[in-house]
């Protein structure tokens, strides 16, 4: 099932996207029980899916990625957060940072995992059996926040408001028995800059889930954006980054595609 999360009559719900573009509303929990009213609605804006709980990242997941950064493959997965401030809806505006500035904004098209049972201590085995579903996610990253003005640390390039659209639907996890063998690309303006497939994740996604679950308590909602292939702006000659008035596009096969447009933020 593809589910849509919408605001129709000043009201936000949850509904099931049909084949023919409909969308019917669903009643119950995102997390448990949920039913199709087969009523008909009229979605006047499309939200994020969900709002998550938690915002698990892995960085340098793919191997042709660690490679164009000159990266050694990670033994373990690289984890950093981002905050709830960062999400931002489909069609909805990535904000290029002003108050700290960055002129070195980059995208990273991202499949996201969203947990629907709690997870702790979860084996590999098990693992897709606490997946509710799949989003597509950009990993908005301002480069130089990420690499010298964060103390070390990835979390301040990576927390600046908007710098994590979702969407425009969570494809339930019976929908994509294999994630890992998906075609993922980010198109920039009309133009392909990333094109590559899940099947290059050095950590698989139940991987990630045993070890992000390991000692560790994941919550329904909890989201895990798992890595972006290589061709990101940061790694071209020249280097490319998001400048206002620019379309970002990311394509997941099964999902969809997730478009915002790029503005400058206004510090007045």
């Amino acid at each position: 099932m593809k589910i849509v999360r919408f605001k129709s009559g000043g009201n936000v719900h949850w509904g099931k996207q049909h084949l023919d573009g409909r969308v019917t509303r669903l009643e119950g929990d995102l997390f448990g029980q949920q039913t199709d009213t087969n009523e008909t609605f009229k979605v006047e804006k499309l939200l994020a899916p969900l709002e998550p709980r938690d915002i698990l990242c892995i960085g340098l997941n793919y191997r042709k990625h660690a490679e164009e950064g000159k990266q050694a493959i990670p033994e373990n997965p690289v984890l950093f957060f981002k905050n709830s401030g960062t999400l931002q809806n489909p069609g909805d505006p990535i904000v290029l940072p002003r108050k700290l500035n960055s002129d070195s904004v980059d995208y990273e098209c991202e499949l996201a995992v969203v947990i629907g049972k709690t997870c702790h201590n979860v084996s590999k085995k098990d693992a897709l059996n606490h997946v509710l579903g799949y989003t597509c996610a950009n990993d908005v990253s301002a480069r130089d926040w990420q690499r010298n003005g964060g103390g070390g640390q990835w979390c301040r390039g990576k927390t600046f408001a908007t710098f994590c659209p979702l969407g425009p639907v969570l494809v339930t996890a019976d929908e994509v028995p294999n994630p890992n063998n998906l075609s993922i690309r980010t198109i920039l303006n009309g133009e392909v800059m990333q094109d590559w497939n899940t099947n290059d994740m050095i950590f698989d996604i139940p991987t990630l889930i045993e070890f992000l679950s390991a000692s560790t308590i994941l919550h329904p909602g909890t989201v895990i954006l798992t890595g972006t292939p290589h061709g990101v702006g940061f790694a071209r000659t020249p280097p490319v980054f998001l400048k206002a008035g620019d379309s970002v596009t990311i394509e997941i096969e099964k999902i969809g595609k997730l478009t915002n447009p790029v503005i400058e933020e206004n510090i007045g």
